[in-house]
């Protein structure tokens, strides 16, 4: 048994320490989630189509299965959004002409001045989805993370893995690969991820696995993708953003289950004046 385990033990034993915190924090999450369920009873759900009402409906009900349904929906849907918003507009602050890029394929689209009406219209948005992806590659929201072998299995190279094994992998690292994605793969490039015909192309999931892979996909990928690019095309026709403290290198994040710049981001916010 390793020393670190039984430290921990004897904290929550004697609810010292740092897991006196963490049962404080779970506590107050807790109260988090149950508020949401209660406003959400309170404002009825029979009639409603978000996925909490949905859940509710179910057949399978009970305030456990909720909140965890409440709180799986802010740290699997919130805090990654907010991450991947956060590197994005770090990035494109960082390199203006991609900025501009994301305004002249606007523009081509929607039409100058005109507002984005549907989701055909955003799909049609080949080079602001490659700088989200390409934003993620760099800085992807879930910087590792680990599953659990539940029976003996071999990897894909003979590697035998035994039952109950932690096996954990690490998009940030992997997306920083030379033999992955080449000499440049440090470069914020969004081309990498545009055809020959200008279209937007996938990788292998396997190769990017920001979103997972396989039968584990992210259930959230298409709305989180939908709400990033429409937040960053709304806000980028409108304003520039330039850093308050222009650096250069590489970004600081603190620890957690998702990567949150250390000290947030501060920006200016400059409002472009239309044009007719």
């Amino acid at each position: 048994m390793h020393v670190s385990s039984i430290v921990w033990k004897i904290k929550r034993f004697f609810n010292i320490g740092s897991e006196r915190k963490l049962k404080k924090a779970i506590k107050l999450i807790n109260i988090l989630a149950q508020e949401v369920i209660r406003q959400r009873r309170k404002l009825g759900f029979s009639n409603h189509k978000d996925l909490l009402s949905r859940f509710m409906q179910g057949d399978i009900v009970n305030e456990t299965y909720l909140r965890d349904i409440v709180i799986s929906f802010l740290l699997a849907g919130r805090d990654t959004v907010a991450s991947a918003s956060t590197s994005l507009f770090w990035l494109l602050a960082e390199n203006p002409r991609v900025a501009e890029r994301i305004r002249e394929e606007a523009n081509e689209v929607l039409g100058l001045n005109q507002e984005l009406t549907s989701c055909e219209q955003l799909r049609d948005l080949h080079y602001l989805q490659a700088c989200v992806y390409e934003s993620m590659r760099l800085y992807p929201p879930i910087q590792f993370d680990s599953k659990f072998c539940l029976e003996d299995d071999f990897l894909p190279d003979g590697t035998f893995v035994k039952k109950g094994t932690r096996v954990t992998y690490h998009p940030y690292a992997m997306g920083r690969m030379e033999e992955l994605w080449g000499v440049d793969c440090l470069e914020f490039k969004p081309e990498r991820w545009i055809n020959k015909d200008g279209v937007f192309s996938q990788e292998n999931p396997y190769k990017y696995p920001v979103f997972q892979a396989g039968v584990r996909v992210c259930l959230g990928k298409e709305m989180a993708l939908v709400e990033l690019k429409s937040m960053a095309l709304s806000f980028l026709r409108r304003f520039n953003v330039e850093l308050v403290h222009p650096s250069h290198h590489i970004p600081r994040f603190s620890p957690g289950l998702t990567a949150s710049l250390r000290g947030g981001l501060p920006v200016f916010v400059r409002e472009i004046k239309c044009t007719t």
